[in-house]
């Protein structure tokens, strides 16, 4: 597959990575020469994917019309680690090579993990928007004690998924005093240091998801595994929307059958006016705009992981190949 003929490449979505503040001279370095394009838009992908040798998408499709028709294409870079936009046959049946990039954004999904689950357990948002309300000044006593806060300290943390941010994640958990329970695999799953998800799930007071959205998980966090979860448990998702049934989570929080939920992602993305999830401002449910990822740093790591992707396929071995 590979070929160190690479003359010409072609960013899909440059914007859903970059505002101005990176710095692109790896790739430019890589490549002699480069359309960068913020969002190429579904008509004109046709035209713009013609003579490239390489490809680099975020998010941006490739099915296997598109790639059947991209003559001179050598190279997908995936700027991600998830492959779901790319027909992964297809590609193969054409003879291009597809890679991505792995463990970029660790340390910006850890620290948002814990952001998330510290608002939650602090009720760092009642608080901030108490005093903004006057509710501090009008106080007989030093402090306010409307909510009742919360130590992770001696609590139990379920995770699922334990790759390179399950593991990071755990590590955190650790310097904050907790216990860590990791979930199986899946019913094949016979590793003793891992737990079955049912029997996990009413022993953890935080859940927290890092596993890839398939067939096998979509839809793996629903009514039957929040009913099994303790009253005042935190769910955290920073992986993928589908892994969660919305409908059966919005529930769940609105009839207090799990304390809260810090969501990163959602199953549609971005979400349209009135979805459920966000029409009522749920106090146990924390929300961010897929950002878990997004540090500068982390984006910076991608984007020079990237042109190291290039760099390898230009002499000839395929570097993270899915």
């Amino acid at each position: 597959m590979s070929d160190p003929n690479i003359r010409s490449a072609v960013f899909l979505d440059l914007d859903s990575i970059d505002q101005d503040d990176l710095d692109l001279s790896k790739l430019n370095a890589v490549v002699d020469s480069w359309q960068w394009h913020g969002l190429v838009k579904e008509g004109g992908l046709d035209e713009v994917l013609t003579g490239a040798d390489v490809v680099v998408s975020n998010k941006v499709l490739l099915t296997d019309e598109r790639l059947s028709k991209a003559k001179h294409l050598k190279l997908v870079c995936i700027a991600a680690t998830g492959t779901n936009n790319i027909d992964l046959e297809a590609a193969a049946r054409n003879n291009i090579a597809v890679c991505n990039v792995d463990g970029y954004a660790t340390p910006s999904v850890v620290q948002h993990v814990f952001t998330l689950l510290l608002t939650l357990t602090t009720r760092f948002n009642e608080y901030t928007s108490a005093v903004k309300q006057g509710d501090w000044s009008r106080s007989k006593f030093f402090c306010l004690l409307d909510y009742p806060i919360r130590e992770l300290d001696g609590k139990t943390i379920g995770i699922v998924g334990y790759g390179h941010l399950g593991k990071a994640v755990a590590k955190v958990a650790e310097a904050f005093g907790m216990k860590v329970l990791l979930a199986k695999r899946n019913i094949e799953d016979t590793r003793p240091d891992r737990v079955a998800l049912h029997d996990l799930l009413p022993q953890v007071d935080v859940l927290s998801l890092h596993c890839p959205l398939t067939e096998e998980t979509r839809g793996m966090i629903g009514a039957d595994e929040m009913s099994l979860m303790k009253k005042d448990a935190v769910l955290i998702n920073t992986a993928r929307g589908g892994l969660v049934d919305e409908d059966a989570l919005l529930d769940a929080l609105k009839t207090q059958k799990i304390g809260g939920a810090g969501l990163d992602v959602l199953e549609k993305e971005p979400p349209p006016v009135g979805y459920p999830l966000l029409k009522d401002e749920l106090p146990n449910l924390i929300v961010t705009p897929h950002t878990a990822w997004a540090s500068r740093e982390s984006r910076q790591r991608l984007i020079d992981e990237i042109a190291l992707n290039i760099v390898a396929f230009k002499a000839g071995e395929l570097r993270n190949a899915v």
